[in-house]
């Protein structure tokens, strides 16, 4: 069960990724698009553009405008603790 939800995430991740070039990582409108309609609950105002622009620079480590999966991951982990309730 826990292989199939990280293959769920990594193909997920490749799919919004892939859309406008480079399957490695997620650009600004990826980003955008990956979390307003496959996280809308979990991250608080994903429509908002501003918030999730944030939330990107916040995760973007290396401050190249992009996100690749280990800076990507950082969010699904801080996401699951959240959800799971436990303390940070």
């Amino acid at each position: 069960m826990m292989e199939s939800a990280i293959g769920v995430l990594v193909s997920q991740f490749k799919a919004y990724a892939g859309s406008d070039g480079s399957s490695d990582t997620l650009s600004k409108g990826e980003f955008r698009r990956l979390v307003t309609s496959e996280l809308p609950n979990f991250v608080k105002n994903a429509g908002v553009p501003a918030v999730v622009d944030q939330l990107m620079s916040s995760l973007d480590e290396n401050n190249d405008g992009e996100l690749n999966f280990l800076e990507f991951w950082q969010l699904i982990g801080h996401l699951a603790s959240k959800h799971g309730g436990f303390s940070q």
